[in-house]
């Protein structure tokens, strides 16, 4: 012992930052490891939940806070998380090759390049993009390059002091994301690079490409084709939520004919404080305030949001019942409309091509393509399963997730997804309609969907790990007034699901009820649907959002 602090302790801290590149990381470590020795317990405590675990690669590749040590994100982990991508890459391919993305987060652009050197030290053909981009240009890249593999640095919509680090591989998975057991397999060459090698024993290479701005170039014009010839003015607000988006997006509207979109001055450019929100998702309250501000003074007749790395879009349009004048929609509600509208081309082109949603987004899609005779799948939650259904003609999940030209990009696209929404604004517009009545004609043709959901952020994560103990070992027999019909457990693998930590709760008269822990953040998420299709068409929303209202009160006392 030293001090009070475990010797084990402070060598491995010693040996992180004797390795370490960082500066300002190699400095935070020198002051808890003097503070552990002289026994502050608080500094214990900090390295132990720093280097008692690390980051582990999985699914979602790596994200997490940026600081130093093992369970943290910072220039040792990810060059060692790079090192053993490598590996696998060079085991995997005969050529292997990547293209490496970053957004305006802190470290993000210093993340790439040190991907970049130790891929080109590798042996790994490697390309860096320009600069910041959206991560929806390098899920392109990756299949416009025809690389093995993309490597996106971004935490998309995380909170600021987070990053990330999303893995996308070529050939059989045509540019998807990583999916098991390519996770465990990477993660096993990278646990075998951080217990074998030091950093200065990695060799590395300047010897790596940057893309120049054809790929963007081209990524702008095939999204534009998703556009009709012609579109009805529109007067819009957009903000990039202190992200990269800006610059890719309005480039596509302008050049599909749209005009010049109002920008929401204080949030348009990349900032890594995102200092106008709590959190930079625009699902969280108050983070589209200034938007909806923004809006009014406009007089305009939509708003379009992307999240800081702008695969996702939020949509908010005028609503006097709303206290700010705006309503944003639901992933379900935008991922509904863009459903029907895929639908519809593919019926009117005679092409038969899947739709797909995660199992926890609304069931409407299902009913969609039911009544168009297409094929539907239901996936686990995330874009890395959505985005692999055969023959996928459209996909969405209903966290602002939505993949409108699969042709093009394997992944969650916001920036194109918002195109496709301001087209459908404008074709109404043409017509003589409007949102509302194209909603009104849905309900009366498939019935009307409501749906809600209840988020429980956590400190302690091992919260969210009881609670959905507790649901199994005592699940619910009623709630509200709806009786339970059945309970389906995911946990070890259900039809053709792999095995996933959710539950689905179905009730009395087809509603449901969905929980499972988020798979990005420290979060219980719960997912309630409800539809109504008989009675007059022009009360069947207000019905369906009646039984969602009380079955969301019964989950917080459930999940409480």
């Amino acid at each position: 012992m030293n001090g009070g602090a475990p010797e084990a302790l402070l060598d491995a801290a010693i040996a992180w930052r004797d390795q370490d590149p960082d500066a300002e990381t190699r400095a935070e470590l020198t002051t808890l490891v003097d503070a552990a020795s002289a026994g502050s317990e608080s500094a214990i405590a900090e390295l132990r939940s720093r280097f008692d675990s690390r980051l582990v690669f999985g699914t979602a590749g790596l994200r997490g806070e940026l600081a130093a040590g093992p369970n943290r994100m910072n220039r040792v982990l990810v060059t060692q998380a790079a090192a053993g991508l490598a590996a696998y890459l060079v085991e995997h391919f005969d050529s292997p090759s990547i293209v490496i993305g970053y957004d305006g987060r802190k470290n993000s652009s210093i993340f790439a390049q040190d991907t970049a050197e130790i891929m080109a030290g590798a042996g790994v053909r490697a390309i860096l993009l320009p600069r910041m981009l959206p991560t929806p240009v390098l899920a392109f890249a990756v299949r416009h390059f025809d690389v093995s593999a993309g490597v996106m640095v971004t935490a998309s919509h995380n909170p600021p002091n987070d990053n990330g680090y999303k893995v996308y591989l070529g050939g059989a998975s045509h540019g998807s994301q990583i999916v098991s057991p390519a996770d465990a397999e990477i993660e096993a060459h990278i646990s075998k690079v951080a217990t074998e090698r030091t950093l200065d024993s990695l060799p590395r290479s300047a010897e790596y490409a940057t893309a120049d701005d054809a790929v963007v170039e081209e990524y702008i014009r095939r999204t534009v084709e998703l556009a009709p010839a012609t579109a009805a003015p529109l007067s819009y607000v957009y903000t990039a939520m202190h992200g990269v988006g800006l610059e890719v997006a309005r480039r596509v509207f302008l050049a599909a004919g749209f005009a010049e979109p109002v920008l929401v001055a204080t949030q348009v450019q990349p900032d890594p404080a995102f200092p106008t929100v709590a959190f930079p998702n625009p699902e969280e309250p108050g983070a589209m305030d200034l938007a909806y501000a923004t809006a009014t003074e406009a007089g305009a007749q939509l708003i379009i949001a992307n999240d800081p790395d702008a695969d996702r879009l939020a949509v908010a349009v005028p609503d006097s019942a709303e206290a700010s004048g705006w309503r944003r929609l639901s992933g379900n509600e935008v991922g509904t409309l863009l459903g029907w509208r895929a639908a519809e081309k593919l019926s009117r082109t005679g092409r038969i091509g899947a739709l797909a949603a995660s199992v926890v987004s609304s069931p409407a899609l299902r009913f969609i393509a039911a009544r168009y005779d297409l094929p539907y799948s239901d996936t686990l939650t995330g874009f890395k399963w959505v985005s692999r259904v055969d023959d996928l003609a459209y996909g969405y999940e209903e966290a602002l997730g939505y993949l409108v030209d699969p042709d093009k990009v394997r992944d969650k696209d916001g920036i194109s997804a918002a195109l496709d929404f301001l087209a459908l604004v404008s074709e109404l517009e043409s017509a003589g309609s409007n949102l509302a009545e194209h909603q009104a004609r849905f309900d009366a043709e498939f019935g009307a969907f409501a749906s809600s959901q209840v988020s429980v952020r956590v400190t302690d994560t091992s919260v969210i790990g009881s609670t959905m103990a507790r649901l199994r070992q005592t699940p619910p027999t009623v709630l509200g007034s709806l009786a339970v019909t059945s309970i389906d457990d995911f946990v070890n693998g259900l039809d053709d699901f792999a095995p996933s930590d959710i539950l689905r709760i179905s009730l009395q008269g087809g509603s449901r009820v969905i929980v499972r822990p988020s798979g990005t953040e420290p979060k219980l998420k719960v997912y309630i649907d409800a539809a109504v299709a008989e009675g007059p068409a022009r009360l069947r929303r207000a019905a369906a959002q009646t039984i969602v209202d009380e079955l969301e009160q019964a989950v917080r006392v459930l999940v409480a």
